[in-house]
């Protein structure tokens, strides 16, 4: 499923469940990027120490820090050595009623899994798991979820870049997602 080019797969990770230990969250946007034929990949350049993971496979979880401050998850796409990934944008609680605090502190809302950044802190994703494979882990995984939220699908450009901005790789589940 993730040896695809990642504006493939992020439709497809649309409902899929994220979760990290005891917290979880279905993914309702997504941003592709392609990897060395993309200028705002962060693999564009080629392979860094930052952005090794991207090069280690599909279902490899590459977590990056943005702006010094938030960390943003991101599930690698294609082969070995050929790079892509799909930034996770936002998150809807995988179980509304829970009352577990999230890493965070709080509890997990739609507001503090609305941003990269955000889902990130309310999940507790850190550099510490930078490089952890999603299908293997017993720490993060990814899952199908067949309570998935019904909803229209919209595509349209990406955003918080300055380059590939033309590109319509940006999927949001309208119904599982307010702001």
């Amino acid at each position: 499923m993730l040896e695809r080019p990642a504006h493939d797969v992020a439709p497809d990770l649309i409902n899929k469940v994220l979760r990290v230990g005891h917290h979880a969250g279905r993914i309702v946007e997504v941003e592709a990027y392609g990897g060395l034929d993309d200028p705002a990949s962060h693999a564009y350049r080629g392979r860094t120490k930052r952005n090794n993971s991207m090069f280690l496979g599909p279902g490899t979880l590459y977590v990056y820090l943005i702006y010094g401050v938030h960390w943003c998850a991101n599930v690698v796409c294609l082969g070995p050595g050929n790079p892509g990934a799909v930034l996770i944008r936002a998150l809807v609680p995988a179980s509304r009623g829970r009352t577990t605090p999230t890493a965070g502190g709080s509890p997990p809302t739609v507001q503090n899994m609305s941003g990269p950044g955000k889902l990130c802190r309310a999940l507790g994703i850190t550099g510490a798991h930078d490089g952890i494979d999603l299908m293997s882990s017993d720490q993060v995984g990814l899952f199908d979820d067949r309570d998935g939220v019904d909803g229209r699908l919209i595509v349209g450009p990406r955003v918080g870049i300055t380059r590939g901005t033309d590109l319509p790789w940006r999927w949001i589940l309208e119904h599982g997602l307010s702001r």
